[in-house]
């Protein structure tokens, strides 16, 4: 199997990995865009 390192962490992955792109059906509806522009910047 192929490892790489990952960022600067010299932490040695597997080259392998799982695209979850598909399953974000499973959180229900896309966030308002005012609430999310609301969370941010209260939390950031």
């Amino acid at each position: 199997m192929q490892k790489r390192y990952l960022g600067k962490s010299g932490l040695e992955v597997s080259a392998l990995g799982l695209g979850c792109m598909g399953l974000s059906h499973g959180y229900g509806p896309a966030t308002d865009t005012r609430q999310a522009i609301e969370l941010i910047s209260c939390c950031g």
